[in-house]
């Protein structure tokens, strides 16, 4: 088993991700609300300094979370990822991450090694 990481930098494209996991086989998934550190210092800056868009900084991401039985998986959820938001080595698009599981309890569906 894998768990699977994405740090989604345009919460408007949560529910194309949803959707898009959906069709690969993702049932479910956890997702937080979460900030990064450069969004966090750049909060911290006196409003007089600051001469960009403040949405943008307030704007916070979402991080998801989703166990999948396979690496087979693990790469599917990553094409249909790069199908919604364009390639993630591009600016402000996203961190996907996957590494393997030692130990696993309470997931619908898995099975015992």
């Amino acid at each position: 088993m894998y768990m699977i990481m994405l740090v989604l930098d345009d919460p408007g494209e949560l529910d194309d991700i949803l959707e898009a996991w959906a069709g690969v086989g993702i049932t479910g998934a956890t997702i937080i609300e979460s900030t990064g550190m450069h969004r966090r210092a750049s909060l911290r800056i006196p409003m007089r300094y600051t001469f960009s868009d403040t949405s943008m900084q307030e704007r916070g991401n979402y991080s998801l979370f989703v166990i999948v039985p396979g690496e087979k998986l693990v790469q599917a959820c990553l094409a249909a990822t790069e199908e919604v938001i364009g390639d993630l080595n591009d600016p402000n698009t996203g961190v996907f991450s996957a590494w393997p599981l030692a130990v696993v309890k309470g997931v619908p569906g898995q099975e015992e090694a």
